[in-house]
C-alpha cells in the first residue's frame, strides 16, 4: 500500500541532511543576487532622507538586521520547545543552529544602530528602552548558548536551554513594543501590517530585498550547521558511516 508523500518525513535526519544539502548552494544564490539588489536599490536609487540625509541608509541594513534577530529567537525558542515536548531530536538540533545565527543577527543590529545613532542622536548608545531590551536578546542567545555547550549531556542540555529560549522569548514582545509602552529616542514602526509604509517605494523595495536576501542566508547557514550537529549526533548510525565510506571512496 502506497502511503501519501508526508513533509513531516524530512524530520528524520539522513532525509533533512540529504535535502537541506540540495538547498543550501540555491539558499546562497538568492542570498547573495538579492543583498547586491538590495545594497544597490538602497544605497544609490533610493532618495535621500529630508530629516536624515544619507545617514538613513543604514537602515537598509539595520532594520531587516533586527527583524531578524526577533523572529530567529522565537523560532529558536519553537524548535526547541517541540524537541522538549516531543522529544523530537532534529528539533533541538535546529534551535542549537538557530542560536548563532541569531546572535550575529543581534549584534549587527545593535552594531547598525550605533552608527545610525551618531549621527541622529549625538550618541553611539543610550539605555534607551529598545536598545537595552535588544542587547539582553543578544544576551539571551550567548547564554543559551553557553548553556547547552557546558551540559555534557545532550538531552539534558537541549532540555534546559529549551527551558531558557522559552523564558527568554518574554523579550520578544518586550523589543517590539517597547517604542509604544515607554518614552525612547527610537523612532516608531515605519512599516506595519495595518497601514500604510511610512516611506517611499523604492525605499521599501530595498528593505523588502534586503529581508529576503537576510532570510535566505539564515536558512543557508542553518542548514549547514544543522547538517554539522546530525552528523556530530548520528555519527554512530548506518547512514552516516554509508555516507563517510561514499565520500572516501570518492576521494581516492
Amino acid at each position: 500500500m502506497n502511503t501519501p508523500f508526508r513533509f513531516f518525513s524530512f524530520a528524520a535526519p539522513s532525509r533533512f541532511y540529504a535535502l537541506a544539502g540540495w538547498l543550501i548552494p540555491w539558499l546562497y544564490a538568492v542570498a547573495v543576487l538579492f543583498a547586491l539588489a538590495g545594497l544597490y536599490v538602497g544605497f544609490f536609487v533610493a532618495p535621500t532622507d529630508a530629516t536624515q540625509g544619507e545617514a538613513y541608509r543604514i537602515i537598509f541594513i539595520h532594520v531587516p538586521a533586527a527583524w531578524m534577530s526577533m523572529v530567529l529567537y522565537l523560532v529558536m525558542a519553537g524548535w526547541a520547545a517541540i524537541g522538549w515536548a516531543f522529544n523530537a531530536r532534529l528539533a533541538s538540533m535546529v534551535a542549537r543552529a538557530l542560536a548563532p545565527t541569531g546572535a550575529m543577527f543581534t549584534f549587527l543590529a545593535l552594531w547598525t544602530g550605533a552608527f545610525w545613532g551618531k549621527p541622529t542622536w549625538g550618541a553611539w548608545w543610550v539605555w534607551d528602552a529598545r536598545l537595552t531590551s535588544e542587547l539582553i536578546l543578544l544576551f539571551l542567545y550567548l547564554g543559551y548558548i553557553a548553556l547547552v555547550e557546558s551540559i555534557d549531556d545532550t538531552r539534558r542540555a537541549d532540555h534546559a536551554g529549551a527551558l531558557l529560549a522559552l523564558i527568554g522569548a518574554i523579550n520578544v514582545p518586550i523589543i517590539y513594543f517597547s517604542v509604544r509602552w515607554w518614552n525612547t529616542l527610537h523612532q516608531g514602526a515605519t512599516i506595519s501590517m495595518t497601514a500604510e509604509p511610512k516611506m517611499a517605494s523604492t525605499m521599501l523595495t530595498a528593505m523588502l530585498l534586503m529581508t529576503i536576501a537576510f532570510w535566505a542566508y539564515a536558512f543557508a547557514v542553518v542548514f549547514m550547521r544543522t547538517r554539522a550537529i546530525v552528523l556530530e549526533r548520528e555519527k554512530n548510525a548506518e547512514w552516516v558511516r554509508a555516507l563517510a565510506q561514499r565520500q572516501g571512496e570518492m576521494t581516492r
